[in-house]
Formats: structure tokens, sequence, C-alpha cells
């Protein structure tokens, strides 16, 4: 009995061992990225380090941490963020996030996050790289507010992002329960009565292959970039409108995409009277755009129900047989 005491006791002092020196490890290699990212210019702060989880986890938490690069001109500062990881294998992270308000800017504009039990969940492969092959972020009750304006909010947030054969390619799927526009949407609402302040449905399924894998390059050099987009599904219910899409796009370098989105529309009519009423759609072209669009929902047979295609070509857009302008540059800042 004192010889398996001695060793229980051997093992525990071992395991002890380990997990402050894995530790200690986790704790420089994330401070000392911070340092870097300081000698090259950045803001990189944070005012202090906690470490806890003995003895099945690593937790390292940093306080009053605040991120900016100054040459794309993001930058991001919250009351804290948590790294957590288990013992033995520090390359499966979770990141959490404070309750407290977060802030996002690009250049002058500042968005404020609040999000309940936000995290996010790294499957990172062994190496000096950390390439990444799955990410899973989730989040309770969110919204986003940009000068003191709601721009969007939710009860949940779900986005799974997982490498597929080819190291540059990725499933990524996004849903969000009861998704509230912010009060410029909710404002072309009352063209509609009939319309809730939340969607019903907002889910997104597709494959994404990059020009170069996720790694920790992503955040130190250049974000990757979207070569190849295949829609599987895009699912929107507000109520009584219904928008679905799938198809395909080629991006370039210069972020303009080429290819076809096929589009399907239930209660179309309402969408156009909201176009009208938020100015994108002006009162002389009403009646020449309803007429149009209902001579094609005709030909499907469905009245209430219209299938268009979102042609991306040259670097324009048209929806169906009507132009609808300059096609938006796909470029991840």
């Amino acid at each position: 009995m004192r010889r398996l005491v001695r060793v229980f006791i051997f093992l525990a002092i071992l395991w002890g061992g380990y997990w402050a020196i894995a530790g200690y490890g986790l704790r420089s290699a994330i401070t000392g990225w911070f340092a870097h990212q300081q000698d090259l210019g950045w803001q990189a702060d944070y005012s202090d380090v906690e470490i806890a989880g003995f003895p099945l986890h690593h937790v390292t938490r940093l306080n009053s941490v605040a991120l900016a690069d100054p040459v794309n001109g993001t930058a991001w500062s919250a009351d804290w963020i948590e790294f957590e990881s288990p013992a033995i294998w520090p390359g499966r992270q979770i990141l959490r996030f404070a309750d407290t308000p977060q802030r996002l800017s690009y250049f002058d504009q500042t968005a404020i996050i609040l999000a309940d039990s936000l995290q996010a969940e790294l499957n990172l492969r062994p190496g000096v790289a950390l390439e990444l092959e799955k990410m899973a972020l989730t989040s309770g009750n969110w919204s986003v507010t940009q000068d003191g304006t709601d721009m969007a909010a939710g009860q949940s947030l779900a986005l799974v992002m997982e490498q597929g054969t080819q190291p540059e390619s990725y499933a990524i799927g996004v849903s969000s329960d009861a998704f509230t526009p912010g009060e410029d949407l909710r404002a072309l609402m009352r063209t509609a009565a009939s319309l809730p302040q939340a969607f019903e449905t907002l889910e997104l399924d597709m494959n994404v292959t990059f020009d170069k894998t996720w790694d920790r390059s992503a955040l130190e050099e250049r974000r990757p970039q979207p070569r190849l987009i295949d829609l599987h599904l895009a699912e929107v219910q507000w109520g009584e409108l219904r928008l679905f899409a799938t198809g395909e796009l080629e991006v370039d370098e210069q972020g303009i995409p080429v290819g076809e989105i096929a589009v399907k529309a239930e209660n179309w009519r309402d969408m156009i009277a909201m176009a009208n009423a938020a100015g994108a759609l002006p009162d002389q072209a009403v009646d020449p755009v309803t007429r149009a669009l209902n001579l094609l929902a005709g030909l499907g047979g469905n009245p209430n129900a219209l299938d268009l295609q979102l042609n991306f070509r040259d670097g324009f857009v048209a929806l169906g047989p009507l132009p609808l302008g300059p096609a938006p540059r796909l470029i991840l800042r």
C-alpha cells in the first residue's frame, strides 16, 4: 500500500511539473506573440496575465486586451480574452470572450459587440504554422451597434468552418436564431405590416476555396482570400418573405466575382415595395420592374414565386434581365 502511495505521489509531482512547464510555455507563446506584433508596429496591449486550470486544463486569461493593425486599419479591444486547452494537447483551443462590450473598428468606424457566452473552439494542426482544421464559433444573445444605432441582433449565433480534403478548401455553415435586422432595415417593415421583428430562418451553407490555408499568418501577414465559392444553400425567411440562393462564383485577385447564383423569391412584390421605400428603386421604375418580374414569375407557374439568376460578369451584376450595377468586391480585410 505504501508503495502504491509513493507511486501516486511521484506521478502527481511529475504531472504537476509537466503542467507548470507546459503552462509557462503557453503563457510565453501568447505573450511573445503580442511582443512580436508590437515589434511589427501593431498596438498589442494587455494589462496582466492570469493562469488557472490545474490539473486537467491550461487556462490563460489576458485582461484589458487591445489589438490594432495600422496597415489595414482594423482594431479590436475587450475587457478580457481567455485561452483554454487540454493539458495534454494545446492544439485544441477554446477562446472565450468577455460578456462586456467589445469594440471592433475599421479606420474611423467602430462597432460595439455584446454577446453572451461567445466562444470559439479551434482545432489546430500540429506544427509551427498552426494550420486551422476546424473552428466552431457560438454565442447566446448577441447584438451589434454603431454610433448608438442598432445594426443587428439575435438570440444565438453559430459559425462552423471545417477544412476539406484540399488544405485551402473549407466547408462553412452559418445560422442565427431570431436574427433581428437593424433600425435601417426595420424601417422598411412599415411597407409590410405582416413582417415580424425577427427572421424565422437565416442559414448559409457553402464551400470556399482560398488562395492559401488559414494559419497563424492570417493574423500576422494577410488574410486568405476567396477564389472559388460553391454556395450550396442560402435561406432567409422573414414573415411571408422567403429567399433561397444557390450557385458558384470564381473570384479573381482583385476580388471581382464571375459566375451565376440562382435565386428563388416568394412574395416578391413586397420586396419591390420595400426596395422602393428604401430609395433603392425609384418610383418611376416600380411599374416597369413589377410588370417584367410578373411576366417572369408567370412563366414559372406560380405568380407569387420568382425564379431568377444573379449574373456576375465583367465586374457587374444583373438580376435576370435587370442590370443592378457594379459587383461587390469580395476581399477579406
